[in-house]
């Protein structure tokens, strides 16, 4: 990574991956960094061939709709792509990954652009850019659903609430399925149902060598293993299919609003009430600031079980403590699904620390009500991981974090490129006193600052790096939550 990112620095950001007519942009070479972090040519002829092997577009520095395409949510990440790849089928996606493949391009591949790190991007590489893929299938009769890779939450959520039907998916809805999912997938629905790479049926994976895969427990399960948790480490995701569950489109959910007077007692409520609620509730914690800009805490809950049992469950809840504010009433499933969406292609700078852990102790309540105070640029955010997830063994699938309470989460945004230091020296500092309550990390929701991928993957570290070297000897597939090849 320092290779590559010292090469893109080197390079001028105008004279190699700078704006030009579209004319001039197809008719010369194009300057790009490989893998190995140094500079290469793309002769013009074979960026026209692969532009005229592909149904969807190839885009280059100057083309109509390159500065669009390039862009990705966090608005911290700024980079230029020597080729974004706009895929619309897995014939796309085998054309421009061989194309990378044959020249040792540096490669990221984009489903929904979420990664807070910007791995969905790259300067100076080529994007497999999965967007135009979103079609979804949804079989109710045999309770199953199949997406494309480009998809998002919302899609598969329409498209299986329609039929009263939902498989778990993540908590913002125009997040991308396909990333999500390889690395876990924790949801509103993961207590009761499990994580979304627990009910994925199969996938269709193009891996580093071009061939497309049927993935499942019964085609190639040891690849299937790996993807669940993996990351995008095997391959690019061209379709996934899930097992559908029945669920009520009008559930019972809301937030309730506390004091930071009350911070202590909420925190340790949360953890009393999520060690021992039913699978149906799903309940997280938010530390960030009330209505009128003051700090405090949050209790966000969804209860999908029977409607009748509703009340009684959040009873709890709903009489704890002293409320500023409960919004907890009926709302449908895709409503919810929407509570902490931010657009598409946001304009603020993000950055976040995340990691497990496996219990509130004093040592950790301490810090949270005596060290952090959150502002209007910084929060923290508990997401339930027990429930229905602690099921499995750690080494059933590649996801191995099947003993831990809380997925917490340490988050900043601000507006402007001049505050990024700044913003992430502040974001480090507080971490640093948090990183001593937690066990490993989430892989979708974390940062890129140097760390220990081995360790994190635990009892299923050296079963990968093998399935690595077996599928992606070169390392490919790299800007992701990286597995080295063994």
């Amino acid at each position: 990574m320092g290779l590559v990112a010292g090469a893109a620095a080197a390079l001028s950001a105008r004279s190699v991956f700078g704006a030009e007519s579209s004319t001039a942009a197809q008719a010369t070479a194009l300057r790009a960094v490989k893998l190995s972090g140094s500079e290469t040519t793309l002769e013009a002829a074979a960026v026209r061939d692969l532009r005229a092997s592909m149904s969807g577009a190839l885009l280059a520095p100057g083309d109509e709709g390159y500065e669009s395409a390039r862009h990705v949510w966090n608005g911290m990440i700024d980079r230029r792509p020597a080729l974004i790849a706009r895929c619309v089928s897995t014939r796309d996606v085998v054309q421009a990954l061989t194309f990378a493949r044959e020249r040792e391009l540096l490669l990221a591949v984009r489903g929904g652009g979420h990664s807070f790190p910007g791995y969905s991007t790259c300067d100076g590489g080529l994007v497999i850019d999965l967007s135009p893929m979103r079609q979804v299938m949804v079989n109710a009769a045999g309770r199953t659903v199949h997406a494309a890779g480009g998809a998002w939450g919302a899609h598969v959520d329409a498209a299986t609430q329609a039929e009263g039907l939902a498989t778990t998916l993540g908590q913002i809805s125009n997040t991308g399925i396909a990333g999500l999912t390889l690395g876990g997938g924790f949801g509103w629905l993961s207590r009761r149902f499990g994580l979304a790479c627990d009910n994925l049926v199969s996938v269709e994976l193009v891996t580093a060598d071009g061939e497309v895969r049927h993935v499942s427990e019964h085609d190639e399960p040891e690849l299937f293993w790996a993807l669940r948790g993996g990351g995008g480490n095997f391959g690019v995701a061209t379709a996934l299919q899930y097992r559908l569950h029945a669920l009520n489109p009008t559930v019972l959910g809301g937030h309730v609003d506390y004091p930071h007077t009350q911070l202590r007692d909420v925190i340790e409520f949360y953890a009393e009430l999520i060690a021992h609620a039913p699978r149906e509730f799903s309940a997280d914690l938010s530390l960030g600031t009330s209505e009128d800009g003051s700090p405090g805490a949050q209790i966000y809950a969804l209860y999908t079980g029977e409607p009748k049992e509703g009340a009684k469950v959040l009873a709890p809840l709903q009489h704890f403590g002293k409320p500023l504010r409960n919004t907890i009433a009926p709302v449908k499933y895709v409503t919810a699904q929407t509570w902490f969406d931010p657009p598409p292609v946001d304009p603020l700078h993000h950055y976040l620390k995340g990691g497990f852990v496996r219990e509130y102790s004093p040592g950790l309540v301490e810090v949270l009500t005596e060290e952090f105070r959150p502002d209007e640029r910084s929060s923290m955010y508990f997401q339930n991981a027990n429930g229905a997830v602690t099921d499995k063994e750690p080494t059933a699938t590649a996801f191995s974090h099947r003993n831990v309470t809380s997925n917490m989460l340490l988050i900043s945004s601000w507006k402007d490129a001049s505050e990024d230091e700044a913003g992430r020296a502040s974001v480090r500092a507080m971490w640093s006193k948090l990183e001593p309550y937690t066990d490993g990390y989430y892989v979708n929701l974390n940062d890129a600052d140097p760390k220990s991928t081995d360790s994190n993957y635990g009892p299923n570290f050296t079963r990968l790096a093998a399935l690595k070297r077996r599928y992606d000897p070169m390392n490919l597939f790299r800007l992701n939550a990286n597995i080295k090849p063994a």
